[in-house]
């Protein structure tokens, strides 16, 4: 292997990574605020509501991202009522489709894991918020929310190196994140394998850190789980040991 066309390699596609994350915490953002949504709608009670939201997440898991990004970058120019409306300028820009895609996408699977993180808040932590006397808002604002942001974040941190991966698809509409300069690269080369090296190690440390970053996340949300400083093991940890 050619060590030094590999780290040009490297100086080039580092170029790619401030849009590669944009497109992975912008989508992951906007999807997380309609998987809220899509989960308080399952979990409604409300028959159209529950069935609309289940409609979405069929749809969304049952199909390609690549599918998804092709229909929105190229089938929504087909409609002349698409491109007179207000949206137009936004949908001819393969950013914006990008992330359109990206976030109903991530959507549809984060409101699964949503809506498990609410149901297993517990039912004695709720009979409790209600006989201190606090509103359904305040509840679920300082209650029911938090614990199920902790129960759903192993999960959700899954989802987040999902993205960070799938913003590779972007690449097909012509963005020039990691993947796409890194497709340019190749067809002006000719040397796949030290490209795509490069471009899997620069994947790998970014989802490295995301991975740090989530278990952070979940070290500082239960503290309950952490032993006292100077605790005494307990008999089950010292049998385990």
């Amino acid at each position: 292997m050619d060590f030094a066309f590999m780290y040009e390699t490297l100086l080039t596609l580092i170029g790619g990574i401030p849009l590669t994350l944009k497109l992975a915490l912008s989508s992951v953002a906007c999807g997380s605020v309609l998987a809220l949504l899509l989960a308080l709608l399952r979990m409604s009670g409300i028959a159209p509501l529950e069935w609309f939201a289940r409609f979405y997440v069929f749809i969304f898991r049952s199909t390609p991202l690549l599918v998804q990004i092709f229909i929105i970058y190229y089938g929504l120019s087909q409609f002349r009522e698409v491109r007179a409306s207000f949206a137009w300028p936004l949908l001819r820009d393969p950013y914006w489709c990008a992330l359109l895609a990206l976030s109903l996408n991530t959507a549809a699977y984060a409101s699964e894991i949503f809506r498990g993180g609410l149901q297993a808040v517990p039912a004695g932590q709720i009979e409790a918020a209600r006989a201190a006397g606090m509103t359904r808002f305040l509840m679920f604002r300082r209650i029911v929310l938090p614990l199920a942001i902790r129960q759903a974040l192993p999960g959700y941190g899954n989802e987040l190196i999902l993205m960070i991966k799938a913003t590779s698809l972007a690449s097909i509409i012509t963005l020039m994140e990691i993947t796409g300069l890194a497709a340019k690269l190749i067809s002006e080369t000719y040397r796949a394998i030290e490209v795509f090296i490069v471009a899997g190690a620069i994947y790998l440390v970014i989802n490295f850190v995301v991975t740090r970053l989530v278990q952070y996340a979940e070290y500082r949300l239960t503290p309950h789980l952490r032993p006292a400083p100077g605790a005494a093991p307990t008999i089950e940890s010292g049998a385990s040991a």
